[in-house]
């Protein structure tokens, strides 16, 4: 599984002037992730006084003007899970979600080493926000790095203001649905790190009887930059849509795969090209192994969830994977539909039974040893495990697999009347199986 280093080349988008509001902009300026250099560069975080009641719902109210939404996937809006969990009665807990199980993903293990006292900050004041008494950060078991460094950050912190409510660290399995925050808060109640069935997301999760807002790391970081800078300095970059900078991971056929913090509604075709292509650019996977591709043609589009659904790309996780010309879009596509067939929870029949073989028809279409039917039979199963599973799982890979076959329409009819792909045996672009993502310049 791909994973990140942390060195001086990781930077911000050089078309925003300033850094001081941004994720990473504390890393560029000393290098350093520690407390003292994180306070010289931010200055403590804005937390309530005792007895200041009226405080929660300013920080609600902020988050609320900046409008900054999740960046773990779903982009749903910071402040309604706040408020929601705010009128929760009893006692309370915030996880961060640091477990980051998408492959072709590494902004988070950036995140938590180069800046883990932004995204404490932001715990923290969520938990003051909410009333909570707990506060627990989730790094995948494999992910020996990124505990480190959040281990080393909370033992900075502990015995002074800067820690009000506790905060342990835990390992949930690293698999691709642990992440799932109904599978995490599964785990941590005692079970299987499995997601499950929520028709109504309009009420809290729980673990035991306290109800949890579990909120993944860049969004934490975010929220504590819109507590000490404002809505406004927020706003001040993206678009209004979809206002602020976020993380991008960048991989595939470029030269600087890494993390890029840039600034939302910048060209899709500018973030990539800032990652400098090897090749010709054929393709761009959208949103990792649960997203969707996009062609060429789309390069100019806002990186903005607007403006990419509208070309049938998602931003999802924060990742974009890029596909050069000679190399074959179904074949890659192939290869994620195996790898996400075997991360289901193995709980539902979409996953268990669907999923194997929709890869295993992808599988022998990029082969060309299939019969002529195999378009119409790969529809229809994909018709079959999507918005029928327990969770999202089977979605992704069925919305990631419709895209490929929209995109990469002629090569698929080509594959599908016997003529294998000419680029068969190349070996994958995709970061499930390259080694170490190293976070690059824009």
């Amino acid at each position: 599984m791909a994973t990140a280093t942390t060195d001086s080349t990781i930077t911000t988008d050089r078309a925003v002037p300033g850094d001081r509001s941004t994720l990473l902009g504390g890393w560029r300026a000393r290098h350093r992730a520690d407390l003292a250099s994180h306070l010289a560069h931010h200055g403590a975080p804005p937390l309530p006084r005792p007895g200041d009641h009226a405080w929660p719902p300013r920080l609600a109210a902020a988050v609320e003007a900046s409008g900054l939404t999740g960046r773990g996937g779903a982009s749903f809006p910071s402040v309604t899970k706040l408020r929601l969990l705010a009128s929760a009665p009893g006692r309370r807990t915030v996880v961060v979600n640091g477990m980051e199980g998408e492959p072709a993903s590494a902004k988070d293990k950036t995140l938590l080493r180069c800046a883990p006292h932004l995204v404490l900050d932001g715990a923290e004041l969520a938990a003051c926000a909410v009333g909570a008494s707990r506060i627990v950060v989730c790094v995948a078991d494999g992910d020996h790095h990124s505990a480190d460094a959040v281990v080393r950050a909370v033992a900075e912190r502990a015995g002074t203001a800067l820690a009000p409510v506790t905060v342990e660290v835990k390992r949930p399995p690293g698999r691709y649905v642990a992440g799932e925050e109904s599978a995490l808060v599964s785990w941590l109640d005692g079970g299987p790190a499995a997601p499950g069935w929520r028709p109504d997301k309009g009420h809290s999760l729980t673990i035991g009887r306290r109800a949890t807002l579990v909120h993944n790391t860049e969004t934490l970081a975010h929220l504590a930059l819109v507590a000490r800078y404002g809505p406004e300095s927020f706003r001040s970059r993206g678009v209004p849509d979809a206002p602020g900078t976020t993380l991008v991971t960048v991989t595939g056929a470029v030269e600087h795969a890494g993390v890029y913090e840039v600034a939302m509604g910048r060209s899709l075709g500018d973030i990539v090209h800032g990652a400098r292509p090897t090749d010709e650019v054929a393709a761009v996977l959208t949103g990792g192994f649960g997203g969707s591709w996009v062609p060429a043609a789309a390069l100019a589009t806002p990186y903005a969830p607007g403006p990419l659904a509208a070309v049938g790309g998602v931003v999802g996780a924060g990742v974009l994977v890029v596909l050069a010309r000679r190399a074959c879009g179904i074949a890659e596509t192939a290869r994620v539909a195996r790898y996400m067939a075997g991360e289901s929870a193995g709980q539902c029949g979409p996953c268990v039974f669907g999923l194997p073989a929709v890869a295993d028809d992808l599988g022998q279409l990029w082969r060309g040893t299939v019969d002529g039917g195999v378009l119409a039979r790969l529809e229809a199963r994909l018709t079959a495990v999507d918005g029928r599973g327990a969770c999202r799982h089977p979605d992704g890979v069925a919305r990631m697999a419709r895209s490929a076959l929209r995109v990469f329409t002629a090569d698929a009819a080509a594959h599908a009347s016997g003529r294998p792909c000419a680029f068969a045996r190349q070996p994958s672009v995709l970061p499930a199986t390259v080694g170490a993502i190293k976070a690059g310049t824009t």
